[in-house]
């Protein structure tokens, strides 16, 4: 055991993660939480991990699902907060969801219970004081305004964002490229020379009017009353606000067609066209450029599919507006989770730009580990990025980046993952894979080698560990 403590600020699941994580390794933690003292907009209880929103875990498909391969990884790392959804399931499908006040309460239990546990309830209103040279900073997007502030003046006015929009990002194998096409606005070649940078979907005007009125008249998301007072950035409007100020808007904006001809029928000007941009460098992810909504989920889809060429598009993340608080991870943070100009901070949970609860829980699981490790003078490095948590980590801290000015808050997806080398073309009866068995295919496949790499990591560090002592 070592006397020194870690100190966590966030009871939430990164933290709660992070505390069982370093506590399991024979490390000392203070857990601080201001909930118990002050509360916030959001949550109703003090209790530790509560779920302020759903209460589910999404898919719990190890075998052709990234979040299901998630829960898996944290599963066989012993995670505190995927084994205690686990015991406190409901029926939900394939899905996890959980009793969620069950489930807060095992959670707060177990991490009160722990001997190398202790939970001040307090709150951490500026930069921890310097003798704290081991801290995780794990206040999810609801952080409190001093801590922010805080962190903010530490770092750069322009490094700690307040994200209030996020555009759908679509599968690139789901795209039907008989109908989009791959150009840059008048061939405009960007850094790297490339000229097609983008992949258009062209409308001519009956389309484009209907697809106004759809988006007038879609479902959109209710604000909690605490968010009702939060201002748009005028940058990133949701498109449907933006559509309520005219109909010629998006023709004027996102949409506007020129400088572009469409191959398929290059008799026909575009009257408007939808542009998606490469989000990650593997080019397997592409972001809805300007596509930024408060839709509903099911409208989304519904509206966002009637787009010549996403007929069938799949989606890594549907787009959606809330009030957040998340760093530009790439920029300020190693792949030890560190801040670069601070290292005694590390991050952890959706401050860092992750979305969901179980990401969170698993960033704070890595992040305890690391910290540690460290302090028991153990080299530990994040899983490669062929897992679903390595893949996670690569991403927040700018490995899958084309540039750090695009990063956006993400949930775990295979598209975040390297491609397969040799993919599967067949299946099991020796017949041609595909559409969609060949996506299920290689899913399947690209599951079975993160956990098999994840499992190499785990054994990795415990050796090390049997081996330094």
């Amino acid at each position: 055991m070592n006397e020194k403590p870690i100190h966590i600020i966030g009871g939430g699941m990164a933290g709660s993660e992070a505390a069982w994580q370093a506590a399991s390794m024979g490390v000392k933690v203070v857990l601080h939480e201001m909930r118990g003292v002050k509360g916030t907009d959001a949550h109703q209880t003090d209790k530790l991990a509560e779920l302020v929103c759903s209460n589910s875990f999404r898919s719990d498909d190890h075998e052709g699902n990234a979040v299901g391969v998630l829960h898996e990884e944290m599963r066989r790392a012993g995670g505190l907060i995927i084994n205690t959804a686990d015991k406190h399931q409901v029926p939900a499908g394939s899905a996890l969801a959980v009793d969620r006040d069950g489930f807060a309460d095992a959670v707060t239990a177990a991490l009160e219970g722990h001997p190398l546990i202790e939970i001040r309830r307090e709150e951490i209103d500026s930069l921890p004081p310097e003798d704290w040279d081991s801290v995780i900073i794990a206040t999810g997007p609801l952080t409190s305004v001093a801590l922010a502030d805080a962190v903010r003046a530490s770092t750069g006015e322009d490094d700690l964002a307040f994200f209030d929009a996020i555009a759908p990002i679509v599968y690139a194998d789901s795209i039907n490229m008989d109908v989009a096409w791959r150009q840059s606005r008048y061939d405009k070649p960007g850094p790297s020379g490339d000229t097609a940078a983008y992949i258009n979907c062209a409308m001519d005007e009956a389309q484009y009017n209907a697809f106004v009125d759809a988006l007038i008249a879609g479902e959109k998301t209710t604000f909690k009353e605490w968010e009702e007072n939060t201002p748009y950035f005028e940058g990133c409007l949701p498109i449907e606000v933006m559509a309520e100020r005219g109909r010629e808007t998006l023709r004027y904006g996102p949409m506007k067609p020129i400088g572009l001809t469409n191959p398929h029928r290059p008799d026909e000007k575009p009257y408007a066209v939808v542009q998606l941009r490469q989000d990650n460098a593997h080019g397997t992810l592409w972001n809805m450029v300007g596509f930024q909504t408060k839709l509903k989920h099911g409208a989304q889809t519904d509206i966002f599919r009637v787009i010549p060429g996403l007929e069938a598009a799949s989606f890594a993340r549907l787009g959606g507006i809330h009030r957040n608080t998340f760093l530009n991870s790439p920029k300020l943070l190693d792949r030890q989770l560190r801040l670069k100009t601070m290292p005694r901070l590390r991050f952890a949970g959706q401050i860092t730009g992750v979305e969901g609860y179980v990401e969170s829980a698993a960033t704070g699981l890595l992040a305890g580990r690391l910290a540690a490790a460290e302090r028991l003078g153990e080299d530990l490095s994040a899983p490669p990025e062929t897992t679903a948590l390595g893949a996670l980590v690569n991403h927040i801290t700018g490995g899958h980046l084309l540039d750090g000015k695009t990063f956006q808050p993400m949930n775990v997806n295979f598209g975040l993952l390297p491609e397969l080398e040799d993919p599967p073309r067949t299946g099991p009866d020796g017949k041609r894979l595909k559409g969609k068995e060949r996506g299920r295919a290689k899913k399947r496949v690209m599951a079975a080698r993160a956990l098999r790499d994840f499992d190499g990591w785990l054994s990795a560090q415990q050796a090390a560990r049997i081996a330094a002592e």
